[in-house]
C-alpha cells in the first residue's frame, strides 16, 4: 500500500537541505556561502486508523493532522451505541 493519505491525498515529496557557512554581513563577514546541498525526502506522519468510511470501519492510513483536526469519524468502541441505535430503528 503506498504512503499516501486517504483523506488529503499528501504522500511522499522530495526537497533540498543547503548547508550554509561563513559570517553573515551583518555580523561583519563577507556572507554565507553554501557549503553543500544535500537531498531528502519529506514524509507525512501517516497513522493506521479505523474508521467508518461509507458506514463500514475499514483500515486507513490518515495523516495526523487529520485525526487531530477531526476529519476522521471513528468507530465505537463497543456495541451498546449500535444496539440502542437498532432498537430506535426498529420501534420506529
Amino acid at each position: 500500500m503506498p504512503r499516501v493519505c486517504s483523506i488529503t491525498g499528501a504522500r511522499t515529496t522530495t526537497g533540498r537541505k543547503i548547508h550554509y557557512r561563513g559570517r553573515p554581513k551583518a555580523q561583519g563577514g563577507i556572507g554565507l556561502k553554501p557549503s553543500g546541498i544535500g537531498h531528502r525526502k519529506i514524509k507525512p506522519n501517516l497513522q493506521v486508523v479505523r474508521a467508518v468510511v461509507d458506514g463500514v470501519p475499514t483500515r486507513i492510513k490518515v495523516k495526523a493532522k487529520c485525526i487531530r483536526n477531526g476529519l476522521v469519524v471513528k468507530p465505537l468502541r463497543r456495541k451498546f451505541g449500535y444496539t440502542r441505535q437498532q432498537k430506535a430503528a426498529g420501534a420506529a
